[in-house]
């Protein structure tokens, strides 16, 4: 257990030397900083307008999921560009060799990856989600149905993405890596709107094909079901990019986390019979 930790630690500081870390740090705090004045204008021309409370509510669900929207993008970037060189780089540059030689097991060098870049992604979600709905409340004073099962679910999509993105380094090289994370990324996110416009269409072939590509990279089913939960039933029945005519059911949800570890295994095994 001290060898895996010892290995998150250089990982996580790995990721702060090289500043990759800092930058989307500084990044994410813009973003808050600018959801703060936003969110405070709108507010301002809604009360002077005398809008109802129902109808504030409804603007501000609205908000919070467009900005919940921004912070699954981040961290989705943040998943694949920290972790898409962690183990194809060190291969390709042999200075994995430092750790393979030493008394280490390959597992415990892919598991304490894992957990270094595990730790931030959750780090860097909670802060950015987690400010974000602080910022909602002190302002407005308002609290979106279920956000601590929103930002799970997001927390679950970063986890799969950086166990395949490991998973594909200790096989691919890291530019092949990231393209592949890319175009099944892209594949869900085409996918995802392919089964909501075939469920406002009634096409049981298009929500098939939803479904298919939803099982083969669930990061995008998850937050569909992550936007779900934080909307208000009454905002799900309004027509909007973040309104789904076809929900996912809690079932993707331990389908992903399933998929999380299976993948997560092939790693370690992959880079368990890797030729170095």
């Amino acid at each position: 257990m001290h060898t895996i930790t010892t290995i998150a630690w250089l990982t996580f500081h790995e990721a702060r030397r090289r500043r990759m870390a800092l930058a989307a740090l500084a990044l994410g705090l813009v973003f808050l900083l600018l959801y703060g004045i936003g969110l405070g204008l709108i507010d301002r021309e809604l009360q002077q307008s005398k809008t109802s409370l129902a109808l504030l509510q409804q603007f501000y669900d609205f908000i919070v999921v467009a900005g919940m929207y921004v912070v699954h993008f981040l961290t989705i970037m943040l998943a694949i560009f920290a972790s898409v060189d962690t183990v194809a780089g060190e291969i390709t540059s042999h200075t994995i060799q430092t750790l393979v030689t030493k008394p280490v097991r390959r597992w415990q060098i892919i598991m304490g990856k894992w957990i270094g870049y595990a730790l931030m992604l959750i780090g860097y979600l909670c802060l950015l989600g987690g400010g974000m709905l602080l910022i909602t409340y002190m302002l407005v004073d308002y609290i979106p149905p279920d956000p601590l099962e929103g930002v799970l679910l997001l927390i679950l999509e970063a986890l799969v993405l950086l166990s395949l993105s490991l998973l594909g380094g200790t096989r691919l090289s890291t530019l092949t890596n990231g393209v592949v994370l890319f175009m099944l990324y892209g594949l869900a996110f085409i996918g995802a709107w392919v089964e909501q416009i075939g469920s406002l269409l009634q096409s049981g072939a298009a929500i098939d094909v939803g479904i298919v590509t939803g099982l083969i990279m669930p990061v995008e089913t998850l937050w569909r079901r992550a936007a779900f939960v934080m909307q208000s039933p009454l905002s799900q029945s309004i027509p909007s990019p973040f309104s789904s005519p076809s929900i996912p059911s809690p079932a993707m949800t331990i389908y992903a986390l399933i998929y999380m570890t299976v993948v997560l295994l092939l790693a370690l095994r992959s880079f368990q019979t890797r030729d170095l």
